[in-house]
């Protein structure tokens, strides 16, 4: 479905990022790039670590090391892509932080850090993958926003804002660069089962569960799935959407 496409993928070395990469290369993407800030081991070790996991050497596995709030890293990333995969043809923006606070309690780093990460981190790698989207005129956007960016939550102001911001970037871009034939959709993960929920005990999931109508939290590959979708051809007509992945949560 994506044979010979080239990807980049932010925060991809684990949880929901993680799931996309290993998603793409099951389309058959020729090759991905997957950043984060930190990694377990290095960079390189991540790679083949994935390429292991994904037993198909037809795609290229491939991590950079790169702090997605600044421009000047996401510039470097893409340039790297650029090098290494012969092109960027697919970009998923979805690396992000939690920093969870009631408003009276949040300090302003805990604001800003949200935000930088979540939201200037979109606006840094949709800025610096487009000149060569724009020049090859094709290209995929999806970026990972939120259902708390559709419905709030309270306790998570900064990661609403960022959200919600990712949701109104994400159509201002479907807009602007529609003319170029590049697509700008997003998707709305609800509670999704990551290492972070795997905490929770059943007394603190059961509330959760019973605002689901399914009954059950996501997984990373339900996320993955509607990803590879929205940048595949047979996503051509779709742009400027906000797909809920959520079980029924926010009908």
């Amino acid at each position: 479905m994506l044979a010979n496409k080239k990807a980049i993928v932010t925060g991809g070395s684990r949880g929901i990022g993680r799931a996309i990469v290993n998603q793409l290369a099951a389309e058959k993407c020729s090759g991905i790039l997957l950043t984060d800030i930190a990694f377990i081991n290095t960079p390189e070790e991540c790679a083949a670590e994935i390429q292991k996991e994904i037993g198909n050497s037809d795609t290229k596995i491939h991590a950079f090391k790169a702090d997605a709030s600044s421009l000047e890293d996401a510039q470097a990333t893409i340039d790297a892509a650029v090098k290494k995969l012969g092109g960027v043809d697919i970009l998923i923006n979805n690396a992000g932080i939690t920093r969870d606070n009631l408003l009276l309690r949040m300090s302003e780093k805990e604001f800003d850090d949200v935000i930088n990460a979540n939201l200037k981190s979109v606006f840094n790698y949709t800025k610096a993958a487009i000149r060569p989207m724009i020049k090859q005129r094709s290209g995929k956007i999806v970026n990972i926003a939120s259902v708390v960016g559709l419905i709030g939550n309270a306790g998570q102001s900064n990661y609403v804002a960022s959200k919600a911001g990712v949701i109104g970037f994400t159509k201002a871009m479907a807009k602007e660069l529609a003319s170029r034939n590049i697509n700008v959709n997003a998707v709305a993960p609800g509670f999704i089962q990551t290492a972070m929920t795997d905490k929770l005990t059943d007394a603190q999931k059961e509330p959760l569960l019973k605002v689901i109508p399914l009954g059950r939290m996501g997984l990373p590959k339900d996320i993955a799935q509607v990803v590879a979708f929205l940048c595949s051809p047979m996503a051509d007509y779709i742009t400027g959407q906000v797909i809920a992945i959520d079980g029924g949560m926010t009908m």
